[in-house]
């Protein structure tokens, strides 16, 4: 039995882990950190990206180092509108999470290739028998799916391509909405990493979480010649899918994973956009605050999560809100006109959209002028409650 002593056990290498990891080591050094993952690598094989407006103050140089590229601008294409939005842009990879980990942390703090079986207030114990003790635990292991929630999913599949010549592309097309509808919204999003490197993703805001992995690469494919792209390598590929809220039961969600003594981070404790299912903003903030807090006992870190994800729910009902009508006002292969009129308001309610920041007048904003779907319809969605899909399957969490 190999028995760790750590101030804190981070549970699960990915994003969010490896942001509190890195924020714990850059802003509390004092503290002994331990990172258990049970994959290869920290991050998995995954391509994250953010708006520059989404960090909060303190962020910018935490994430500096995990930065793979970065744009001025972005580009959006629907069937009546395309627009070029002058928000700079950034991606990161799950190599440079893992780099980025290793250099901040001493020798032996991160333990890949380790999987959790037992957890307890300040007590981790691994398959292989090894126990890790630690003064606080924090499980960000992620979930499968969002039991006591309901809503939709958004799907993906993506490839990093190598084009025979220059592809042409100068600025990420975050959306491209112009493509062929099928299950539900689709668009695809394309990321410019070199003049021959284009990571092109293919997304869907559907129903139903199940991923046809050899559909979504024909169609990847297609899109790809459709824009005069002569692929010559494919050098890499990921999946996922991400749960989007329409409604749900918070404590009920919280006793799924919830240990007493024990703090929750990441999906695992609920943190993502509700619409977009994004949660790179949440993750950093959560992050940072954390290295804020005077009290790193297990029993503090646990109060302090949980309130702070209760915060986090409660000032998510306008998403909410707008995921319902999504999903239960607008036809699925309609779906696209909600975002193509989201996509002509103003540039600074975007951006606090998907920080999560949107304001009364933003709300009022979104919600007001002809709606992309039937207003009845719409009416009724808000103000009831429609018929939307669990989302506790068993599907992988971001």
């Amino acid at each position: 039995m190999d028995d760790r002593i750590a101030d804190i056990a981070v549970l699960g290498g990915g994003l969010a882990g490896g942001l509190i990891a890195l924020a714990l080591a850059k802003l509390r050094p004092e503290l002994r950190v331990v990172v258990i993952e049970r994959g290869a690598q920290l991050g998995g094989n995954h391509v994250w990206s953010f708006f520059a407006t989404d960090l909060p103050a303190g962020g910018t140089e935490l994430v500096e180092p995990l930065i793979a590229a970065r744009w001025d601008d972005y580009e959006v294409r629907f069937p009546r509108l395309r627009r070029t939005l002058a928000t700079p842009y950034h991606s990161i990879t799950s190599a440079r999470l893992d780099a980025a980990v290793r250099a901040a942390l001493p020798d032996g703090a991160v333990l890949c290739g380790a999987e959790v079986v037992s957890v307890a207030a300040g007590r981790v114990v691994l398959a292989d028998q090894r126990t890790i003790s630690a003064g606080a635990v924090i499980d960000a292991r992620g979930t499968a799916g969002l039991p006591h929630m309901a809503g939709g999913w958004q799907k993906f599949l993506g490839q990093m391509v190598r084009t025979e010549r220059p592809h042409g592309l100068t600025r990420p097309v975050v959306m491209d909405g112009t493509v062929a509808q099928h299950d539900g919204y689709r668009f695809v999003y394309c990321l410019p990493f070199s003049d021959h490197e284009v990571f092109v993703e293919d997304t869907y805001y559907a129903d139903g979480p199940e991923v046809d992995a050899p559909l979504l690469r024909e169609r990847i494919g297609a899109y790809c010649a459709d824009a005069g792209w002569q692929v010559a390598e494919i050098l890499g590929e990921e999946s996922g899918v991400l749960p989007v809220v329409g409604r749900g039961d918070w404590a009920a969600f919280r006793t799924v994973h919830e240990i007493p003594g024990v703090a929750l981070a990441g999906v695992r404790a609920g943190l993502l956009h509700p619409l977009t299912g994004y949660s790179f903003p949440s993750a950093l903030a959560f992050a940072l605050d954390l290295c804020r807090q005077r009290d790193v006992s297990g029993a503090g870190l646990a109060g302090w999560s949980r309130t702070w994800a209760e915060r986090e729910w409660r000032t998510g009902g306008f998403y909410r809100m707008l995921t319902k009508m999504l999903f239960a006002a607008a036809v699925p292969d309609q779906r696209y006109r909600v975002l193509q009129r989201f996509y002509g308001l103003n540039q600074r309610l975007i951006e606090r959209f998907y920080a999560g920041e949107s304001t009364r007048a933003d709300q009022l904003r979104v919600l007001s002028g002809k709606p992309p779907v039937p207003f009845f319809t719409a009416v009724a969605t808000v103000l009831g409650d429609p018929l939307l899909n669990p989302l506790s399957l068993p599907v992988p969490a971001s």
